[in-house]
């Protein structure tokens, strides 16, 4: 770990707390819970997602409007459209977006919605698209790549902070195997390495690493036992209806079980989980914002 000169702890108690907007962190003291679709498909869909989980205890909404898919003929996402979309959730929920950005042209695009740019496990080591990022001011929320070691993992992050961007957020979610029971493995044993290696916050991504909703909230637990800054979940209004990776998705009713779940976790550690508060923000469906939209809907 000697080239990560950024990534790497210069001090036992070194921490980085990265800000990703209406006052959520991670990194510090409270750990966060992310959740939302993998796909963002319709007006109504972000709407539903968008009023549930802002009475709960998650804290950033994630979805999916670039998405790069094994199969060219799989949904690929709606672009801006799901961009607006997005823009929309955080004006009803008042929580900040998380989304994945796949190419160094859709950065200015994405950084116009989105508090924090994703980079997917395919591009942990698109290192042109990782310096591009470095000259951004948002967040990055880095995920591992599918066979990547620890080292390659922080030496990605290296690309990001080498290029002048502090705020590096890592993600592990799960890694390929020879056993095919889950879709990946949720590597907790990185997460608990990478806290004794890296100031750098990190959280898990149970739903990607499992591949099956029923084992998601022990390993978020799990997760957050063993260090995690906070964990990421995929749900979905109606989760057997999901265009993409129906099978991890929660409902929404079990991401806000799951997010209640970790307080006790939390508390155990030494972290809280502090309940969003948004009662500041007004209600309204996405027909009355400001912002024109086309009918933004995946038709399967």
């Amino acid at each position: 770990m000697i080239e990560a000169r950024l990534a790497s702890k210069s001090q036992a108690q070194h921490k980085t707390t990265v800000h990703i907007g209406n006052g959520v962190t991670c990194g510090g003291t409270e750990i966060l819970v992310v959740a939302g679709p993998c796909s963002v498909e319709s007006a109504a869909q972000m709407d539903k997602v968008s009023a549930k989980l802002s009475r709960g205890g998650i804290h950033a909404l994630r979805g999916g409007v670039f998405k790069p898919r094994t199969s060219p003929y799989a949904f690929q996402g709606l672009g801006e459209e799901g961009l607006i979309l997005l823009e929309q959730a955080r004006a009803l929920s008042g929580m900040p977006i998380i989304t994945e950005v796949m190419s160094i042209e859709q950065i200015d695009l994405v950084a116009r919605y989105a508090d924090v740019l994703q980079v997917g496990s395919r591009n942990m080591q698109n290192f042109e698209l990782l310096k591009a990022l470095g000259h951004q001011t948002k967040p990055i929320l880095l995920k591992r790549g599918l066979s990547a070691t620890i080292e390659e993992f922080l030496m990605a992050a290296e690309y990001i902070l080498s290029n002048g961007n502090p705020n590096v957020i890592l993600c592990e979610r799960g890694i390929r195997s020879f056993d095919g029971f889950t879709r990946n493995v949720l590597d907790l044993g990185a997460v608990a390495a990478l806290k004794q290696i890296t100031h750098l916050p990190i959280i898990a991504d149970p739903s990607h690493a499992a591949g099956k909703h029923e084992l998601v909230a022990d390993l978020a637990r799990a997760a957050i036992a063993c260090g995690a800054d906070g964990v990421m979940v995929e749900c979905h209004p109606e989760p057997e209806k999901s265009v993409s990776d129906a099978r991890q998705a929660l409902s929404l009713d079990e991401a806000l079980s799951l997010a209640e779940s970790l307080r006790a976790v939390a508390g155990v550690v030494g972290r809280k989980l502090n309940k969003n508060d948004n009662s500041h923000f007004s209600s309204f469906p996405f027909g009355h914002n400001s912002v024109k939209l086309r009918s933004a809907s995946v038709s399967l």
